[in-house]
């Protein structure tokens, strides 16, 4: 298993010099971590990263970065609304992906991650988001950035979110038997499956989606949770009140060198959340 961090993450809470592609990347690999989430616009001011700003020489400058630190960029994120009910403002949002795929494969990212939207301009969560209208209205949008991927030799990884349009492991299937790529691959958040409804049955939650979605998985987020308010509020792993030992015994048993990257974590439990992984990890 290879832990990595959101990039942003890095450095969050320090000055601005310290904020820069350079300086994060360089405090990841200081603090341990093996690879990276990388959100463009999350780590690199003064662009609007659509199609006109990922350039190649963009692209060839953050892969120098991340080789000077050795680390891998795991997930380039480009998380847009793919079922934006806008016709325009849709092809826009796809122009963005296909500018992000151009910049993956030659970067050398190991895929450009998204989540599965809304079938609202504002991407919240109505009473539409888990109709069947919704997930084909999705699977519309989605299609033809798989067929980009496919043209540049990299991927497209969806992440399933509870509050999202694929919401459940039987909808994220449901997405891949209907684009049938190789190119279309699978970011399991197993937190992002849980809610306030399900969250005492978590084992038999993540256990399913593992299980139905493994041969699919490309990369895997690991965070914890904790109940505010009847709801579930991310935290940084080992904060809150995850188990993750079925999780690393699969990805140990079948998912050897797997990029596996923390969130919400901040400066201060960054390394501890790294660390308190890899001992259970050790241990099965």
């Amino acid at each position: 298993m290879q832990i990595g961090i959101r990039l942003h993450d890095v450095n969050a809470a320090c000055p601005p010099a310290e904020q820069t592609l350079e300086a994060r990347a360089a405090k990841a690999r200081e603090e341990g971590f093996a690879c990276v989430h990388l959100a463009l616009s999350k780590v690199m001011r003064g662009a609007a990263f659509d199609q006109c700003a990922l350039t190649e020489g963009l692209a060839m400058h953050v892969r120098r970065v991340f080789a000077r630190n050795e680390l891998d960029v795991a997930v380039l994120g480009c998380y847009l609304n793919l079922a934006h009910p806008d016709p325009d403002k849709l092809r826009d949002i796809q122009s963005r992906y296909y500018g992000h795929l151009r910049a993956a494969a030659l970067m050398g990212a190991g895929v450009v991650g998204t989540e599965t939207g809304a079938p609202n301009p504002e991407y919240k969560t109505d009473a539409n988001t888990h109709t069947q209208a919704a997930l084909e209205s999705f699977i519309r949008g989605l299609a033809p950035v798989v067929e980009c991927a496919e043209r540049w030799g990299t991927a497209v990884a969806i992440e399933p979110v509870w509050k999202h349009i694929v919401y459940d492991a039987d909808r994220a299937l449901a997405v891949l038997d209907a684009v049938r790529s190789p190119c279309l691959r699978i970011i399991l958040d197993p937190v992002n499956l849980l809610h306030a409804g399900n969250a005492d049955g978590r084992e038999r939650v993540i256990g399913d989606a593992m299980d139905k979605l493994a041969d699919h998985i490309a990369v895997v987020h690991l965070k914890d949770f904790v109940r505010e308010g009847g709801e579930l509020r991310a935290a940084a792993a080992g904060t809150g009140e995850m188990d993750y030992t079925g999780i690393l015994r699969f990805l140990k048993a079948r998912k050897p060198y797997v990029h596996a990257t923390l969130e919400n974590t901040t400066n201060d439990n960054a390394v501890q959340a790294r660390e308190f992984l890899q001992r259970l990890y050790g241990t099965l």
